[in-house]
């Protein structure tokens, strides 16, 4: 039997659901000072101020964090659907370097989701100050479906 397709209205609900049950459980996130700005179904945006325990010997964003930053947004948006959803590959070009005090948002976007799998695109950008709008890195991210539910019960649409 087939799942009812879920109303634009649903589906949005669905994933904000899904992601106040995720953000309930990602210690990692949280302890990064990551906040969700918003989700929908396939994307998401998130943003993280770069801290001075984030910066490396050269006094710029560790890779590593900015790395983050981008597969966090990536997991929000391949799970929105509410399937559990993982990581089978992930890519980032660093571009510009981010610094201390600076906030970073990172925009997932769906490109393509065909049975198990998908393929987002991740761009994270500088927000606010004199450096606002600078892209920083580029991430690509390979999800694959997994068996279960984020939120377990839930009525979804395949």
């Amino acid at each position: 039997m087939t799942e009812p397709k879920l109303s634009a209205a649903e589906a949005q609900t669905l994933a904000e659901a899904t992601a106040e049950a995720m953000w309930s459980r990602d210690r990692a996130a949280q302890a990064l000072g990551m906040k969700i700005v918003r989700v929908q179904p396939g994307a998401s945006l998130l943003s993280m101020t770069v801290r001075g325990d984030m910066v490396n010997g050269h006094h710029i964003c560790h890779g590593g964090m900015i790395f983050s930053l981008a597969d966090t947004a990536f997991a929000y948006a391949c799970n929105s659907y509410n399937k559990n959803t993982v990581a089978s590959a992930c890519h980032i070009d660093f571009l510009a370097p981010a610094k201390e005090g600076e906030t970073l948002e990172a925009e997932a976007v769906e490109r393509s989701a065909s049975g198990r799998t998908g393929v987002y695109d991740i761009t994270v950008r500088t927000t606010g100050g004199k450096s606002s709008g600078k892209t920083v890195a580029l991430f690509r991210g390979k999800s694959y479906r997994i068996n279960g539910e984020v939120i377990a019960g839930l009525q979804q649409a395949d």
